[in-house]
């Protein structure tokens, strides 16, 4: 009986045994089949480094590398000078503790020109075919650095050149209209440089639709009058307009007023500030002078009572008085038409200054962003005759000769190594070649933020070929001082721009595993906690789109923005997020990717407009929660914002600087 007893407790506790190693056999298995598909779908292998290929070929320094074993010990310093992984890192490979490789300049984004050769040319749109040229010429350009022979034409062509900075321009009419209405000013200008415009305002035209005035019917036509004059800078990136320094635009006929008026404005990258009118009236005696001028000096209006007996009256109160006590007369408006007048730019300690005949007419304060090196160039257009340009006591040197002039090569700015875990939040910020004060600013303000210091946080600039070969060379030296620059190897375009964007995703997905990516330019101020502070009202686990959210815009169809019924054959957008920032999850960002590699992902020139459309596609598949806020700025900055736009360096800087001091969001001048 003991032992009936005995053999059937052993049979029990061998039978719960094996319940017990089952269940565990099966836990191990599902652990298994659901680890692998993961580190298959993130491109995170023990044996592959897949993940950093690139379109060159093999005999390029990045080019695709198969296995662990093509890679020598030196091979590998050489690739990954910063980030070599020891073989007791790559034995201990797992999730959610992944390696990540970092590679050292250049996006691992891939477009395979080949595809075009496979299939039928009509399945892709223009701008596919845009995008091949632009990386076929990309490539090439990027291996003739990589190979020295452009650094040896930039440094022939130095010691060649033999531009110099005179310290006077001028032009006859006729040259100055066969240049195209500009007149280049080499050096810039600097403090006492002064520009002379000779002209004749043309007689008024008719116009049925003006954009400075009001018409009560669309039949109506009415009299217009009126030319510009402005101090442009260099054109920053393809399809923008350059920078308008000084903007200056009389309209003797008036405007929307109904009076002749001056108005005078700025604008950078393609954004105006708010103008500053001349109606007539003398600037108030409250208002801030500009070198001890009034803004505004005062002409003769139609509603003012004392115009007509003004002049007719001076000389009187002249010989009454003598001269003991000061008399003032009301001018004309200063340009009339058919009438030569004679203008005169200079360029003063706290602004411009412009006078008409000798005349003081306005002066316009400097603007936080623009500098006078900056003014490259002289436009006139519109209804005048110009007879003569003549730009006088110019600089003496070419501020183009020191690109490394905005930048402090000082370790303090370098970018932290890449963490070994993946990050909360990877910054992509969109830059071009030549921004580099833009980079520089960013370095020096919101990118100190300790988040990305102690690489919570990863920000990398995203720039892509530059026209000129010797903005490529300062660009490399830079990328390889800083540490945070990636470039994707396309030329440049404006239409191009949502290659920067998928090569972010692409950065955030592969290279630092980042929860949540966020897209930004290099004129945004981002404030780092606002914007996880914004992301953490997501349930976590939930795919998401955070930003400043457009729901139910039209594409136009006319004017300088239009979009063809070929390009954008829908009457909506999607709902998009403003470009200047906003993040979106992980899952988003690799599902962008993958349908890019696959050539399945429908490009769209304007890049806000792309991501709301991949999201929407998304959207069908998995939900996506989309948060709107408008402190995510799309045009300056508002107190208490998340991200502010078109801040110029200076103005970044203000922002940190307030940020530290006062621990407010509060903006700094307005533009």
């Amino acid at each position: 009986m003991k032992r009936a007893k005995f053999d059937s407790v052993m049979s029990v506790s061998r039978l719960r045994s094996i319940q017990v190693l089952m269940c565990l056999l099966f836990v191990y298995f599902f652990l298994v089949t659901m680890e692998i598909p993961l580190i298959s779908k993130l491109g995170f292998g023990l044996e592959s480094y897949e993940l950093i290929s690139t379109p060159f070929d093999n005999n390029s320094k990045f080019s695709r590398l198969n296995s662990v074993g093509e890679l020598s010990g030196s091979s590998q310093d050489s690739v990954f000078p910063s980030r070599v992984m020891s073989r007791r890192t790559k034995m201990e490979f797992s999730l959610p503790q992944r390696k990540m490789v970092e590679f050292k300049r250049i996006s691992g984004l891939v477009f395979d020109e080949k595809v075009f050769d496979n299939f039928d040319k009509e399945e892709f749109s223009e701008l596919h075919k845009v995008v091949r040229d632009a990386f076929v010429a990309g490539k090439k350009l990027f291996q003739d650095i990589e190979s020295g022979k452009v650094q040896g034409e930039v440094v022939s062509g130095t010691q060649n050149r033999t531009e110099s900075c005179p310290d006077s321009v001028s032009l006859w009419g006729s040259e100055f209209v066969a240049g195209g209405k500009i007149m280049v000013i080499p050096c810039g200008m600097t403090l006492g440089s002064h520009i002379t415009v000779v002209g004749t305002p043309q007689w008024a035209h008719e116009e049925k639709d003006p954009k400075i005035t009001l018409v009560k019917d669309d039949d109506e036509t009415v009299m217009v009058s009126q030319f510009m004059m402005e101090l442009q800078g260099l054109k920053t990136v393809d399809g923008e307009d350059p920078p308008r320094i000084l903007h200056f635009n009389p309209r003797l006929k008036g405007d929307w007023s109904g009076r002749p008026v001056i108005e005078q404005n700025t604008c950078y990258r393609m954004q105006w500030g708010s103008a500053m009118r001349c109606d007539g009236w003398k600037s108030k005696p409250s208002e801030d002078t500009v070198d001890g001028q009034v803004k505004c000096e005062k002409w003769i209006r139609d509603d003012d009572d004392h115009s007509e007996e003004s002049k007719a009256t001076w000389w009187l109160k002249r010989l009454i008085g003598g001269r003991t006590k000061k008399v003032s007369i009301d001018w004309p408006y200063p340009f009339v038409e058919n009438k030569l007048f004679v203008l005169t730019v200079s360029a003063g300690l706290e602004g411009y200054h412009i006078n008409v005949d000798g005349r003081h007419i306005t002066s316009f304060p400097y603007r936080t962003g623009f500098t006078l090196e900056d003014a490259t160039g002289l436009f006139v257009n519109g209804d005048i005759d110009v007879h003569s340009v003549f730009a006088a006591s110019l600089p003496s040197t070419h501020p183009s000769f020191a690109p490394q002039r905005h930048l402090e090569m000082l370790p303090k700015w370098q970018a932290p190594p890449l963490p070994d875990e993946p990050v909360e939040l990877f910054i992509g910020i969109l830059s071009a070649g030549n921004h580099f004060s833009e980079r520089m600013a960013v370095r020096k303000s919101w990118m100190q933020h300790p988040s990305l210091r102690s690489s919570n946080v990863v920000a990398r600039f995203f720039v892509a070929m530059h026209g000129r070969k010797e903005i490529n060379v300062e660009l490399m030296k830079e990328a390889e001082f800083f540490g945070d620059i990636v470039i994707v190897p396309y030329m440049d375009n404006y239409d191009l721009v949502v290659l920067k964007t998928v090569a972010i995703c692409e950065y955030g997905v592969r290279t630092v595993a980042a929860k949540y990516v966020m897209k930004c330019d290099d004129d945004t101020f981002v404030r780092i906690d606002a914007v996880m502070k914004e992301v953490k009202k997501v349930p976590r686990g939930r795919s998401l789109y955070v930003g400043n959210i457009n729901y139910y815009h039209k594409p136009l169809r006319h004017g300088k923005w239009a979009v063809t019924y070929e390009e954008w054959p829908e009457e909506d957008y999607p709902p998009y997020a403003n470009g200047p920032g906003y993040i979106i999850s992980f899952d988003i960002a690799e599902y962008v990717v993958s349908e890019f590699e696959k050539h399945k992902l429908r490009l769209f020139k304007m890049e806000d407009v792309s991501m709301g459309m991949w999201v929407e596609q998304f959207n069908s598949s998995r939900p996506v929660e989309y948060l709107h806020s408008l402190k995510f700025c799309q045009f300056g900055c508002i107190d208490d914002y998340y991200t502010a736009h078109y801040q110029s360096p200076r103005q970044m800087i203000c922002l940190w600087r307030k940020l530290l001091n006062q621990g407010k969001p509060q903006c700094c001048n307005e533009r």
